[in-house]
């Protein structure tokens, strides 16, 4: 394309403004070409984030309610019955519902908000903007992925309204308790939509991921070799591949646990008694599962937190004022986490009777992990270091991953040696540990995404005053909340309990247990906050005047405000440097499309 275009660029342009013209007429005459089957990566962005704000509220909002159970056990909520009638009569969650709670709250938020919604809404908007492409490789399968992710979502959200509940058997749904319909009211129905929502939703990912790859790899504008890629595109390019070469994994165990369940195989059960009964199911092996589940499990962590790791390298770049520090030891340490992510999963099974062999051989690559993780926190902090800090809402959620990176990252050390974690599997330090280094982390790199591109793509800016009270509140909240369920799981709290006051061991813990409760409340209502600050904005926000607003080097600012359909109205601009030329040979910043001067210092 970059040749043709230097060879006859009166015939590409020529091309390029007809197809455009076309386009923006063709948008104009229908809304539902526009805005709901539309082609446009940036409008399929958007479908994403506001889907996935969607999912983050009900996925939230299950964590606040079943947090009033274990903070106040004997007390009784009107409001619980009014939300879940028959499941919390008395103003009480029954525990057969709790666990379904828990299983729709790790699910919702790992894979429809996590994943979906902030790979699948920064791919979508990032990587043809920022690497000069008027679309994605192919604009329909990128259609047909958010539409395979709404009909997860459908699904999904279907089995909270069955008479036999949503699955129930943790996010992880390991066998037999998955597999046997007989076992409990959340191993019926709900299971079975769990299983087929998380096929739709891994087809969706699947056709996401191979458009990204074919996209970065092919479509590249003139000038953008791959070292003059955006951390923020390498990123997604590991993702990517992270989850073609895993997902399909996952899809496998869940056909065969489908299997299990409707078609009488026993790929996971073997010799088991149910009320007396034995079954006739021989040979299985529910160990199976957790090797094909936790094989997408480990990658899927880095799938969730490697987009996060790339925006926050370009913000804390743009908004540091400096070059980002180290960028081939970045790529370096992204390509050793994105091999390392396969080669760890047995770390989840230190408690499943594996070899202590085998096992330390997982100990030693889970520990290496932490190589490549320090070499990009050293990267960030020396980024920062010196810098002329504009501490945008972006730039604060940014250096909050960092911290919560680090923090949560460290108890992860604990958990990856296999004599430690014996004692702590299953425990409160396990949901203490991956809410920070995951969930929480990752929530802060996609919000400081949202501030961030927020300018391009609704042509508006959000409401700083919000931002800042959003970002303080939350990560003082996340860690109130997060840290002292550490000390819980050393105590050997274990998790996914509905009532532990009986436990005369654990009833230190119930005053810590309010609190937390309590701090619950006032995070999510804070995010609350953000999403009113978000949708208010779209209509009502501070118009953006200039086409480049934060001062920044990447291609995406080249664009006009609101670009439309095919993204530049002329010729796609020619890339001459690397995307992070910032405070050098006296200027502030030097964007990528500049030619380099004779004069120039090399760096």
């Amino acid at each position: 394309m970059s040749d043709a275009m230097s060879v006859h660029p009166e015939v590409v342009t020529t091309h390029d403004v007809h197809h455009d013209e076309h386009h923006v007429h063709h948008h104009k005459e229908t809304f539902i070409t526009k805005y709901v089957f539309s082609q446009d990566h940036k409008t399929i962005g958007k479908q994403f984030l506001i889907t996935g704000i969607i999912w983050a509220i009900i996925g939230g909002l299950f964590s606040v309610l079943f947090r009033l159970q274990l903070g106040y056990p004997d007390q009784h909520f009107q409001i619980l019955e009014t939300v879940f009638g028959k499941w919390a009569e008395g103003g009480q969650i029954k525990p057969e519902f709790y666990y379904a709670l828990v299983t729709m709250h790790g699910t919702v938020l790992v894979f429809f908000v996590l994943t979906a919604g902030l790979s699948g809404t920064f791919a979508n908007i990032l990587i043809p903007l920022q690497l000069g492409a008027r679309d994605m490789a192919s604009p329909f399968l990128n259609m047909l992925s958010y539409w395979f992710f709404f009909l997860a979502s459908v699904i999904m959200l279907s089995s909270l309204f069955i008479s036999t509940g949503p699955a129930a058997s943790g996010w992880t749904v390991y066998p037999p308790l998955s597999a046997l319909g007989q076992a409990s009211e959340g191993s019926k129905l709900g299971m079975d939509m769990w299983l087929v929502s998380m096929a739709m939703f891994i087809v969706s990912s699947l056709l996401g991921g191979l458009n990204y790859i074919s996209t970065i790899l092919n479509m590249r504008t003139k000038g953008m070799s791959m070292t003059r890629m955006p951390l923020t595109i390498w990123a997604m390019f590991f993702t990517a591949v992270l989850g073609v070469l895993s997902f399909p994994v996952l899809l496998s165990g869940a056909i065969l646990l489908l299997f299990d369940r409707n078609l009488g195989t026993s790929f996971y059960l073997s010799d088991i008694v149910v009320n007396g009964q034995i079954l006739p199911n021989e040979g299985g092996s529910a160990i199976l599962f957790q090797h094909l589940f936790w094989f997408l499990g480990h990658p899927e962590v880095y799938i969730i937190l490697l987009p996060a790791m790339g925006m926050v390298s370009e913000i804390l770049s743009v908004n540091s004022r400096k070059p980002i520090f180290g960028y081939m030891a970045m790529l370096g340490s992204l390509f050793a986490i994105c091999i390392l992510a396969f080669l760890v999963w047995a770390h989840h099974m230190f408690v499943t009777g594996l070899n202590p062999l085998l096992g330390s051989i997982f100990v030693l690559l889970t520990l290496l992990i932490a190589v490549p993780s320090a070499i990009k926190v050293f990267n960030w902090l020396t980024t920062l270091w010196r810098g002329n800090i504009r501490f945008t809402p972006a730039t604060l959620f940014a250096i909050g991953f960092v911290s919560l990176f680090i923090s949560g990252g460290l108890t992860g050390i604990f958990l990856g040696n296999s004599t430690i974690d014996i004692h702590l599997h299953d425990t409160m330090f396990v949901v203490a540990h991956f809410h920070i280094v995951m969930g929480v982390a990752s929530f802060f790199g996609m919000l400081a995404g949202v501030y961030h591109w927020f300018p391009k793509m609704f042509g508006r800016y959000l409401n700083s005053t919000l931002g800042y009270i959003h970002f303080w509140v939350t990560i003082i909240g996340a860690y109130l909340i997060f840290w002292p369920m550490h000390y819980q799981g050393l105590a050997g709290m274990p998790r996914r309990y509905l009532d532990k006051s009986s436990w005369v061991s654990f009833t230190q813990f119930g005053e810590l247990d309010k609190m937390i409760t309590v701090v619950s409340i006032i995070v999510f209502a804070v995010q609350l906050m953000f999403v009113f600050n978000f949708f208010y904005s779209i209509f009502k926000g501070r118009k953006v005047t200039t086409q480049n607003p934060w001062g920044a080097n990447t291609l995406e600012w080249t664009t006009p405000i609101r670009p439309g359909h095919g993204n530049w109205e002329g010729e796609i601009p020619e890339v001459h440097r690397w995307p992070y030329d910032y405070g050098k040979d006296g200027r502030e910043f030097i964007p990528q499309t500049e030619p380099i001067g004779e004069n120039e210092s090399k760096h």
